[in-house]
């Protein structure tokens, strides 16, 4: 692993650690802004950090009520753009309280380098909506009422 490499991984153990503890003050702190999370269905984009924050408490009692206890990942790999941006494709995994995983998910991220280390701006979620839609079908939770 180069050294490029090993500053992703340690964001991105940084940032499942974000996750596990619903942290999203840690996990803010982690992102540029604006920051914008995308897939085929949704854009929205965070012009503050308090807004980045808001929307990521959002989605909280959706993971608590899914079962989520901790969040690992798999760093699949990463394409440098420019000496400060890069491509990051990460795989994340999301265990229950007894280790077991529930589901996974794979994102792209672009990340830049800055003063304070690496930072996202654009995240593009590639299959989560429907692998949360499966597992919440799965454990007979309605998504649709929330």
């Amino acid at each position: 692993m180069d050294s490029l490499d090993a500053e992703i991984d340690d964001y991105l153990t940084r940032y499942a650690a974000t996750l596990t503890n619903f942290d999203a003050h840690a996990a803010a702190d982690l992102w540029g802004v604006p920051g914008m999370v995308l897939d085929d269905r949704f854009v929205g984009a965070a012009d503050s950090r308090e807004v980045m924050i808001s929307g990521l408490e959002q989605g909280y009692p959706l993971y608590r009520s899914l079962g989520l206890a901790s969040v690992g990942h798999e760093y699949l790999g990463c394409e440098r753009v420019t000496d400060s941006i890069v491509i990051v494709r990460v795989r994340w995994l999301f265990y229950d309280a007894a280790g077991e995983q529930l589901t996974d998910g794979t994102n792209v991220y672009i990340l830049r380098r800055e003063e304070e280390g690496l930072r996202a701006y654009v995240c593009i979620a590639t299959d989560e909506a429907e692998k949360i839609q499966a597992l919440a079908d799965r454990q007979g939770i309605d998504l649709s009422s929330g």
